[in-house]
């Protein structure tokens, strides 16, 4: 049975339940579970087989039929890249249906039918998109992602503030898919206009510079803001929050990655690149990843922290990236490689632990009501599976070892190093400047996932939801232990990571290239992974054994002499980041609510800090809602009277006419 198959069956499968669950209607609790079963089922089907795939080298597959379209053809197929990108969709969607079963439970007032259907057309969508060989094809399956990811994004529309992320974020899919269909359109008017065939384009790789240069900055710019590159991100902090949880995990786990793949596709059509090509990502992905983590830092609600995380981490893979193009301008296979596989390994692992810290936000929410961390506190005490696996998330997307995140990331290190040590002028800055911003982001990162497992976790809680929080149901608790062994997995045997990775890598280089070098890197991952495991493990012997047969008493916090402290006294996530943030001013505008106390025995006070994003809230969102308003009053061309609807399409004619006309007398 060939890959190609695999995959048509599990497209059939999650159609398939997606329309039962449809039928389902009235039966909330059906309805989702039959969609999700069938998401499961057909994810797991297609994980096998990618995996497989990747590691045994199996052939590119290529399957074409005409179709009565007037442009285009249908041309599906796979290779290297897509199967990888294949794995990071069924796995994170796989954990997120299964999540969705206990999640979507607490909805049973509402429709659940059409989220479940929804979400299974998304995933759908999303295959099509990595197996579509011709851009009209891979345009239309684009464009049911956008629209199925809106419904999804816009579930609990009867708030105001979730109408607003999904116009938001519709306005922003729909200036990205412009650029992508114009990027389409130059390629094919540049391979002559007789085919928009994706094999049409790789086979005239070379390229005039200016035809390359253009190609791919409509590339970043169409794809980069799907994938939430600073400044395009803007609809990206308010559609994660708006969004229930599990469709936050699949969003930010695979949805923005598409926008990842089409830019690495975009490189298989343009042949080598020049050094600045390297330059101009690096630095995209180092502004990206740094303002990211910087506004994720400041951040109150637990979500909306999540999702300028996702900024920050498609912000890294941009690094890496960057890395394998500077490693093929200077012709060295074995730094572009380094490259690649980082950028690569680090889609795979940001989609499981950023999966795995939606769905336990999620947990948080379904427990006590509330993603405001500055209400939360001591959950760890009545959440202990949910805290635990949290903590692992954190530790994995700070890149620290011994997970996941420490191994995309080591491997991008890896590069940047030998990029510097081997490369000259141009090339050693751009390394320079990847391996400055990796540091600096994994830094602040750790600061911030401190503050939040701190201040949600530990202490005492901070108001009545999070002093009767409660546990998640059997689904939800399965999904988020699924997630975190897989980051442990890959922290404790990245040898398999390097195999997963090191064909669509090769593909991207373009170059003969070697996984051993890459192999050999990544060892000393494993014992480091191994040594900390023993260690962590002989302190917890320890521990037990010297706490054994003795009484353990509980004692308030010393409150520096005043006696009636209370858990308001704690700190909160504001002023834990504010110090952290003060070099960082000039990035961040601040905005203070302060009710401060009055009278010789005042009974209230109150102090409150937020950060705006500049570029998104003071800049760009503004801008889009002046130019949206400009374009309202052209309603007025809209009368309603079919005999002024026929007098433009006269005039249409007319014009047209005119300039068939014009050419033919040239």
């Amino acid at each position: 049975m060939t890959l190609l198959s695999v995959v048509a069956t599990s497209l059939a499968l999650l159609f398939a339940s997606g329309v039962a669950s449809l039928l389902l209607y009235r039966s909330p609790r059906f309805a989702t579970a039959v969609a999700s079963a069938g998401a499961v089922i057909g994810c797991v089907m297609g994980l096998a087989a990618s995996v497989y795939a990747l590691v045994s080298g199996a052939p590119e597959e290529i399957v074409r039929a005409a179709w009565h379209l007037p442009v285009g053809e249908f041309h599906v197929g796979v290779d290297a890249l897509s199967i990888f990108f294949l794995l990071c969709i069924y796995v994170v969607s796989g954990l997120s249906a299964l999540y969705a079963v206990g999640y979507m439970g607490s909805y049973r007032e509402r429709n659940l039918a059409l989220p479940a259907f929804f979400f299974n057309l998304l995933i759908v969508s999303m295959i099509v998109v990595v197996v579509a060989r011709d851009a009209v094809l891979f345009l239309m399956a684009w464009e049911i992602m956008t629209m199925a990811s809106y419904f999804l994004v816009t579930f609990e529309d009867q708030r105001d503030e979730v109408r607003r992320a999904g116009f938001t974020y519709l306005i922003a899919s729909h200036v990205s898919v412009v650029f992508v269909f114009v990027l389409f359109a130059f390629l094919s008017h540049e391979t002559g206009g007789a085919s928009f065939d994706f094999g049409g384009f790789a086979q005239h790789q070379s390229w005039p510079h200016a035809v390359g240069a253009t190609a791919l900055v409509l590339a970043l710019i169409g794809f980069g803001t799907k994938a939430g590159f600073w400044p395009m991100h803007i609809w990206l902090p308010d559609a994660h929050p708006a969004a229930p949880s599990h469709v936050s995990a699949l969003m930010s786990g695979v949805m923005i990655k598409m926008g990842i793949y089409g830019i690495l596709r975009t490189l298989t059509f343009l042949g080598p690149p020049p050094i600045w090509w390297g330059g101009l990502v690096v630095a995209i992905g180092a502004v990206s990843g740094i303002i990211g983590v910087i506004y994720a830092l400041a951040q109150h609600d637990l979500k909306r922290l999540l999702a300028y995380h996702s900024i920050e981490n498609i912000g890294i893979i941009a690094l890496g990236i960057g890395v394998g193009l500077i490693g093929q301008a200077f012709r060295n296979p074995a730094l572009a490689f380094a490259g690649y596989a980082g950028a690569l390994l680090h889609v795979l692992n940001h989609g499981l632990f950023k999966g795995l810290l939606f769905h336990c936000a999620g947990s948080v929410l379904h427990a006590t009501g509330t993603r405001d961390i500055d209400k939360l506190g001591g959950l760890y005490r009545h959440m202990k599976l949910t805290g635990t696996t949290f903590l692992i998330g954190a530790v994995a997307i700070c890149g620290l070892p011994p997970l996941n995140g420490f191994v995309s990331e080591w491997l991008i290190y890896y590069g940047a190093f030998r990029s510097g040590f081997t490369l000259s002028g141009a090339g050693a800055i751009a390394a320079v400047v990847a391996l400055t911003a990796l540091s600096l982001i994994g830094g602040l990162a750790v600061a911030c996932f401190v503050k939040v497992f701190g201040v949600v976790f530990l202490g005492a809680p901070r108001s009545p939801e999070a002093e009767h929080a409660h546990g998640a149901p059997l689904s939800m608790r399965l999904a988020t232990v699924a997630g975190a062994a897989a980051c442990i997995a890959i922290g404790f045997w990245p040898q398999g990571a390097v195999r997963i990775v090191a064909e669509p890598a090769k593909l991207l280089v373009g170059q003969e290239a070697t996984a051993g070098d890459l192999a050999t890197a990544v060892g000393p991952i494993a014992l480091v992974a191994a040594i900390l495991a023993g260690l962590t493990l002989t302190l917890a012997l320890l521990r037990w054994s010297l706490l054994r047969g003795r009484e353990i008493r509980t004692t308030p916090t010393w409150g520096c002499g005043y006696p009636a402290t209370t858990p308001r006294m704690q700190y909160t996530a504001a002023s834990f980041a504010s110090p952290l943030l003060e070099p960082f001013a000039m990035l961040l505008r601040r905005r203070v609510h302060q009710d401060g106390p009055s009278g010789y025995f005042p009974s209230h006070a109150h102090h409150d800090l937020h950060y705006d994003d500049l570029a998104g809230e003071r800049i760009l969102l503004p801008l889009t809602r002046k130019i949206v308003a400009a374009l309202g009053r052209m309603r007025i061309i809209q009368h309603g009277h079919i005999n002024i609807y026929l007098a433009y399409i006269l005039l249409t004619f007319v014009v047209l006419l005119a300039w068939q006309l014009a050419r033919l007398r040239g």
